[in-house]
């Protein structure tokens, strides 16, 4: 006779408490899955006995020596027995005699499996196949029946969450743009209230120079024209260390120029990423974003990592120059956060190695279309192949709670795709990809490529 691996389910239909476990990312195996199988050369009634003792049964799995041979539903089986002479024929011979009159098409699946898939694919079946169950290859040999019934429900449930999701991601995708317009204001006013008095500053240090040196160039007539000093004025000479203030002044009116050289270089800088609302594209020169944005990110960048430009020929890029700031601000960071988490992470240091951020850009044809190509590149530890695809999603993060929100990359793919025209490509290998292929000794890292259309 037939035998049971394991208690058939209650209810043909998922418990509340099992919906309420599911989500986006669940699989097959979290459903509840029928375990029945029966050797092919057993006689037809077992099957009918087996249907008998469980109403709820879809089906069972047929086997050939241990080998999985087919599955036959229910429904098949009990319309080949409602036949003219049908009990006659089936219930006291082999089963393969039956499976051959009553076979169809069977849709079989891996465990892992996500529901929303095999939802899609099992509803794409012609409709006389609509209800047969599907078969989950749980491992090599070991095969179980779900109920199409069972699966439609689970799948409706992730629609659920699914729509509950969006609308929590629309929420705090309008919550961010506000927060980034918000702070594109604020640092625009900012910027604005700063860069008056730094022009006020730099502008007459240029004046206070000139009056140093004129007045340096008056003592150093007087000392010609009235060579013996008198007491007084040597002993002020000697306090107030003449010789090296005369020096010194010099340099220190050049240094305090180089400052607010690069302070007007920072408020600039601030400005240009403060427009991240404008809205008509303009001419731009990338490579001006990039390097407002690694001035902007430089006291992360200075210390420890080093920064390798491959600067091409690029002509002025029609783009909101703001919001492709964002994006070489996002990605960079992403690039300084990964070379932090391996220098910190490595309990043994790979002999050689620097964290280093590099970024190229150059004009490339793809497609029969002419695009400018900004590429940036980091020596991190790199992204697991697996999670690769879902890089870009919305709330998807690597990072630990609370240092990343998974909004920078979604953002930064949809202003580059849907602002733009543009695309915004991945490749990244990880330690663990390296050693899978066995070429662990090949350096790790990731790389974003960045294409805005030039027509």
């Amino acid at each position: 006779m037939f035998a049971l691996k394991q208690s058939y389910p209650e209810m043909s239909v998922l418990h509340s408490s099992e919906t309420q476990g599911l989500s986006l990312d669940s699989s097959l195996q979290d459903l509840s899955l029928y375990d029945l199988s029966i050797e092919i050369d057993r006689p037809g009634s077992e099957v009918a006995q087996a249907l008998e003792d469980n109403q709820l049964l879809p089906g069972v799995v047929l086997t050939d020596l241990g080998q999985f041979a087919g599955m036959i539903s229910r429904r098949r089986f009990l319309e080949c027995m409602s036949r003219p002479y049908g009990l006659e024929l089936f219930l006291k011979r082999p089963i393969k005699c039956l499976y051959v009159l009553a076979h169809t098409d069977i849709l079989i699946f891996p465990s892992d499996t996500l529901i929303v898939m095999a939802a899609r694919r099992s509803l794409q079946r012609s409709p006389e196949l609509l209800y047969e169950p599907i078969v989950v290859e749980i491992e090599p040999r070991l095969y179980k029946l779900l109920d199409v019934h069972q699966l439609l429900i689970a799948q409706s449930h992730i629609h659920e969450l699914t729509t509950r999701l969006l609308k929590e991601q629309t929420k705090s995708q309008m919550m961010q743009t506000e927060k980034m317009a918000s702070l594109g204001q604020m640092v625009a006013g900012v910027a604005h209230e700063v860069i008056n008095p730094v022009n006020f500053i730099s502008g007459n240090l240029e004046y206070l120079s000139n009056y140093s040196q004129d007045l340096i160039k008056l003592i150093s007539a007087y000392e010609r024209e009235i060579p013996k000093e008198s007491p007084l004025i040597a002993e002020i000479k000697a306090e107030i260390e003449f010789d090296f203030l005369q020096e010194d002044m010099l340099q220190m009116i050049d240094s305090m120029k180089m400052g607010t050289e690069r302070l007007v270089k920072i408020v600039n800088s601030l400005r240009n990423f403060s427009h991240i609302g404008e809205s008509n594209k303009k001419a731009v020169d990338l490579h001006e974003c990039l390097e407002s944005t690694l001035l902007i990110l430089h006291n992360r960048v200075k210390h420890s990592i080093e920064v390798v430009k491959k600067y091409g020929q690029l002509p002025p890029v029609p783009c909101y120059s703001g919001q492709v700031s964002q994006v070489f601000m996002n990605i960079i960071s992403n690039a300084i956060d990964a070379l932090m988490d391996k220098k910190e992470s490595d309990a043994e240091p790979t002999y050689g190695w620097k964290p280093q951020i590099e970024i190229a850009t150059e004009v490339i044809e793809v497609d029969n279309s002419t695009w400018a190509a900004v590429r940036i590149a980091d020596n991190g530890s790199g992204i697991p192949l697996e999670i690769q695809g879902r890089i870009f999603e919305t709330f998807f993060t690597t990072k630990p709670v609370g240092k990343g929100t998974g909004l920078g990359l979604a953002i930064s793919h949809q202003i580059v795709t849907e602002k733009h025209r543009g695309k915004l490509n991945l490749r990244s290998r990880s330690q663990s990809d390296a050693d899978a292929l066995g070429e662990s000794q090949l350096a790790t890292g990731t790389e974003f490529e960045i294409l805005l259309p030039l027509g």
